[in-house]
């Protein structure tokens, strides 16, 4: 498990790009599960929409892929202090089921599927309620900077 300050040793983003909250378990070369608590408060919400707010689907995949990020560090036991980033290279067979709205808790997981070279490929799901709200399979390319 891993807090927020322990998921800002992992992830190089801030806010408000910042877009998980709390790692619930993670098993390197596996595994991650983690949420993401979605406010009324977020940024976004002003102009999508403002009469009927609903978390942008590119923002659900940027969820994803965070949680991707840091299931790619922490199997790889590297951190971006080290000077590392994974970047976002690749999504495939990306859907969108549900909407997801203020006061939802987003529950994002990534299976670890193979690592060629210097990218992961990660299969990612993001629940609300148990119900899937969105999926896809992740590329991410390890990066010295």
């Amino acid at each position: 498990m891993m807090d927020i300050q322990a998921v800002r040793e992992y992830l190089p983003h801030r806010y408000p790009f910042l877009l998980i909250d709390r790692v619930l378990d993670v098993e390197p070369g596996k595994r991650i599960e983690a949420i993401k608590n979605v406010s009324i408060n977020e940024p976004f919400f002003n102009g999508h929409f403002p009469h009927e707010p609903i978390m942008p689907g590119v923002l659900i995949i940027e969820a994803m892929a965070q949680a991707a990020g840091i299931l790619g560090f922490v199997t790889e036991n590297k951190k971006p202090g080290d000077g590392f980033i994974y970047l976002l290279v690749g999504t495939d067979r990306a859907r969108f089921k549900r909407r997801v709205v203020p006061g939802d808790t987003l529950h994002l997981s990534a299976e670890f599927i193979m690592a060629k070279r210097n990218i992961l490929k990660f299969a990612c799901e993001a629940k609300v309620d148990g119900k899937i709200v969105a999926s896809a399979e992740m590329l991410v390319a390890e990066q010295k900077v």
